[in-house]
């Protein structure tokens, strides 16, 4: 087996680029942001030890399926941290938010 050719890389490749992937984090992020982050990360923890279906987790959370999947892959554009948190307050009811 040999390395594919060029052709086969392009046809890879473009296939790739409509692909949505989990986005990561800024390199420096501001507070704000980290802050985005580490509610992102509690949805994926939460789904992971429940061991539940994103189906599910759009059940309990109230939306659909698609704004979990947004959810669960960082693509947090079109939720307002206010949202993310009051989300999140769903699956954690005893939430306490501390500024320092």
């Amino acid at each position: 087996m040999g390395f594919p050719s060029r052709a086969e890389i392009n046809k890879v490749l473009k296939k790739l680029e409509k692909v949505e992937g989990t986005l990561a984090p800024p390199l420096n992020p501001t507070p704000l942001e980290k802050l985005r982050f580490d509610l992102q990360q509690k949805f994926v923890v939460y789904l992971m030890v429940k061991k539940i279906t994103q189906r599910e987790m759009s059940k309990i959370l109230g939306i659909d399926e698609a704004k979990v999947s947004k959810i669960l892959r960082n693509r947090l554009d079109e939720f307002s941290t206010d949202r993310l948190i009051s989300l999140y307050e769903k699956i954690n009811p005893n939430l306490e938010l501390k500024v320092s």
